[in-house]
């Protein structure tokens, strides 16, 4: 029985892993977008206004809170499945 917990507890890590890199490797790329895209004077004559440029702006604000919020819940679930396998082992 604890081993079907294992491979489920772990799927779920597993995914919640994968949702963390994602939100944060999001966030990261549109930083960096930005950063490249003022270098390459895309700012100038308020051009950061326009197109999809507004949500790339916004978009490391939420996703880098999304993800510690993901990082944290990974940490909970993470200890409730060690701590369970632990007293499965006893």
């Amino acid at each position: 029985m604890a081993g079907d917990s294992s491979i489920l507890g772990n799927r779920v890590e597993r995914a919640l892993a994968f949702m963390v890199a994602a939100c944060v490797g999001i966030a990261f790329l549109s930083i960096l977008a930005i950063i490249v895209a003022t270098f390459l004077g895309v700012g100038a004559d308020n051009g950061f206004s326009q197109g999809v440029w507004p949500v790339i702006i916004v978009l490391p604000a939420p996703g880098l809170i999304l993800g510690l919020l993901l990082v944290i819940i990974l940490i909970v679930v993470s200890a409730v499945r060690r701590a369970r396998d632990a007293r499965d082992a006893r």
